[in-house]
């Protein structure tokens, strides 16, 4: 087990995230956009994770966690 990222308790909203596949880079880049576009709070910007692991993560309104991300 490890921690949450921020370093508080592991919560509803902290410490587990859904990840959504998306179709290419682009569409990582526009979900997050339109995520904090419309109020969400970046929790990592569109960028290259690995030689092969593209993502983005946001939170949503309620706090959730989400990553859009692209393999290869």
């Amino acid at each position: 087990m490890t921690a949450p990222f921020d370093g508080n308790p592991a919560t509803v909203g902290n410490g587990m995230m859904v990840a959504l596949a998306a179709r290419d880079k682009a569409q990582v880049d526009r979900l997050h956009g339109l995520a904090t576009g419309m109020g969400g709070k970046c929790e990592g910007p569109p960028g290259a994770r690995s030689d092969h692991f593209y993502a983005a993560y946001f939170r949503d309104l309620d706090g959730n966690k989400l990553s859009a991300f692209v393999m290869g």
